[in-house]
């Protein structure tokens, strides 16, 4: 036998048949941007991950949409199906006059529930923040048996978290629904200052924070009759402290898994509204972050990180 047949033979013994040179990369995420008729409607949503895999559905607050969950997605694609829907009114999704659709949160709930149905999340943990909890606990209330987990980040069900200076204004409009001059108050809201302070408000170092964001949401707002679509949901948003009770009620009876990752610098839902939460949850993990109310904007990392570590125990096998 040669000395480089003894070689060759060598290597092939130490080398299993069919293995790689090298551990193969992992593959990256690919997010899929989609449409669905609901009922007249076209929401659009992004989508990553498997078919198979357990579902996590992230609900989007005021003034944005999915796009701010654009970093979020590939984060968990590999190993859930996340999806991410814009409701009426709101990012790519149809913008039906106001005379055609009422935009209230139980109308965008019954959308979002609907939704769920069509893309085939019969079971799925929630990602909610701002205006995706109303949205959001309508749905776990009315379907508990559809929720695994909940990941809650600046998003109330509580009296105290709507205590602050915030939202003296929008208390007035609903106080006086019909007053033209506090409806219009609420105007200041919706301009691009406004929307670029959600962003960067309450941060250490706001210029790690993308513009993109802030002026995708503005570009949107700006649309011809948005505003005064913004503006009923300001006043719809009365309508959610009354069912506080019932979710929480909710929460206490089901006792849903629940991950808070909060930013503690937020002006409109500020930690006061977090806290409450240890009252009726058994098994809750708490983290207050350095951040403000988009949170995923400066610790996004870190927040994806929470995630696969909560939902992994939670989530992946129901």
């Amino acid at each position: 036998m040669t000395r480089l047949t003894v070689l060759l033979l060598s290597a092939v013994t130490a080398w299993p048949l069919g293995a790689p040179a090298a551990a193969a990369e992992p593959r990256p995420v690919k997010v899929q941007h989609k449409t669905v008729k609901v009922g007249d409607l076209d929401i659009f949503y992004r989508e990553a991950g498997p078919k198979d895999a357990p579902a996590v559905l992230l609900l989007h607050g005021f003034p944005t949409s999915s796009q701010m969950f654009r970093n979020l997605i590939p984060a968990l694609g590999d190993k859930y199906r996340v999806v991410a829907p814009d409701y009426p009114g709101y990012g790519h999704s149809s913008m039906p006059p106001r005379d055609k659709f009422a935009y209230t949160f139980d109308n965008l709930a019954k959308v979002i529930d609907e939704f769920t149905e069509k893309v085939e999340l019969n079971k799925y943990a929630l990602y909610v923040q701002d205006y995706g909890a109303p949205v959001g606990y309508r749905l776990a209330s009315a379907h508990p048996e559809r929720i695994t987990a909940i990941v809650v980040q600046n998003g109330n069900a509580y009296e105290e978290g709507l205590d602050n200076e915030f939202w003296k204004p929008v208390k007035a409009c609903w106080k006086d629904p019909n007053n033209k001059e506090k409806r219009d108050a609420l105007r200041a809201l919706l301009t691009y200052d406004a929307t670029k302070w959600q962003y960067t408000h309450g941060l250490r170092h706001p210029e790690l924070v993308s513009p993109d964001g802030p002026a995708h949401d503005q570009f949107l707002l700006d649309r011809k009759g948005n505003d005064e679509i913004q503006l009923d949901m300001f006043l719809s948003y009365g309508g959610n402290p009354p069912l506080y009770p019932k979710w929480q009620e909710y929460f206490r009876k089901h006792q849903p898994p629940v991950l808070i990752a909060w930013g503690k610098n937020d002006k409109i839902f500020p930690a006061e509204g977090a806290e409450p939460y240890k009252r009726d949850l058994k098994t809750l993990e708490f983290h207050l972050l350095d951040a403000g109310h988009f949170a995923l904007e400066s610790h996004g990392d870190e927040i994806a990180a929470l995630m696969r570590d909560f939902l992994g125990k939670h989530a992946a096998k129901k």
